[in-house]
């Protein structure tokens, strides 16, 4: 059966079945013309969308971890903020000879990323087109949260997990690569096709007031590193052979740096941390991949220092729309 046999109503009837969990901050869900949620203290609202196309090919993703997926870049951006996420709002648009199958996987995946992060779907829309369009909205709470622009001279630099994995799970992907049959390969797939948020990581750094400037890797290390001295009106010095690598990755590139500094989609936490707080941030790391990667110094560029100790203006070559 396709979406245009199925009609409106039973798409909706479908989307309607995610939010049948009640939770008493919500007054009213699915079925008027607006939510009415109790709003915690300070209210943290995120948007993401993704365009097939652009943001992911049909033919290389399955359709169960890409509604995992489109829940999940979300949350990772409200783990950058420190906060604790509360909700969520789902716009579709789909071409009307789509297989409803597909849809019936899209939302199972959904619904997985939703219960684990205890998320609630309180609405959404649905139209036709082309091609398939999905926007994600998240609003989340928090006591206290991480913005990118609160970086000094002198901070120390951090970042989470490994990076570049992403990058090359998507070339694996292209390759003819599928997940199940290498396990080395199966760990790069898996960091693109199904990203973990790094929530509880980032409300301990809110909470302890351990981090000062905060953001995820979704672009790439250069360009979010950009993101956050250019907030906070800083410069950086960022230390290459600290940058941490898989060995998943070193496997299948000899030259793992590039994708590591710019491949992206990694979905990791990058901040900044004042230098009385480093020892307490370092006993984090027994309970999460934690790593130092470079002082923020006072100027506006970011530079590169490479293990031979030569200083280079560091490339901004991330990701970028339209371009």
């Amino acid at each position: 059966m396709r979406l245009k046999d199925l009609g409106e109503r039973g798409i909706i009837s479908g989307i309607r079945s995610l939010s049948t969990r009640r939770r008493s901050d919500v007054i009213l869900g699915i079925g008027d013309d607006a939510a009415v949620v109790r709003a915690p203290g300070k209210l943290l609202i995120t948007n993401d969308l993704l365009v097939e196309d652009v943001d992911f090919r049909r033919t290389l993703y399955p359709p169960r971890l890409l509604g995992r997926k489109s829940l999940n870049v979300n949350l990772s951006d409200v783990a950058a903020m420190g906060g604790r996420p509360l909700h969520a709002v789902l716009g579709l648009a789909l071409p009307g000879k789509l297989e409803a199958a597909w849809l019936t996987d899209f939302l199972a995946g959904f619904r997985e990323a939703a219960r684990r992060a205890g998320v609630v779907l309180i609405g959404g829309d649905i139209s036709r087109a082309r091609r398939i369009l999905i926007s994600v909205t998240v609003t989340g709470g928090a006591e206290s949260f991480v913005p990118r622009s609160g970086a000094k001279p002198g901070d120390w630099i951090f970042v989470s997990g490994t990076l570049g994995d992403a990058a090359q799970g998507l070339r694996l992907l292209e390759k003819g690569f599928r997940p199940g049959r290498d396990r080395t390969a199966g760990r790069l797939l898996k960091a693109f096709l199904d990203p973990e948020p790094r929530l509880e990581l980032g409300a301990i750094l809110a909470r302890r007031k351990l981090a000062s400037a905060m953001i995820d890797v979704s672009d790439g290390l250069s360009v979010d590193l950009a993101h956050i001295c250019e907030e906070s009106g800083v410069g950086a010095v960022i230390e290459t052979a600290r940058i941490p690598i898989s060995e998943a990755l070193r496997r299948f590139r000899k030259q793992p740096l590039p994708l590591a500094l710019n491949g992206g989609e990694d979905f990791e936490l990058l901040f900044t941390v004042r230098p009385r707080n480093v020892p307490r941030l370092l006993r984090l790391a027994r309970r999460f991949p934690i790593t130092p990667i470079g002082r923020v110094t006072a100027g506006k560029t970011i530079f590169a220092l490479d293990p031979a100790g030569k200083l280079k203006p560091l490339p901004i070559r991330g990701y970028e729309h339209f371009r």
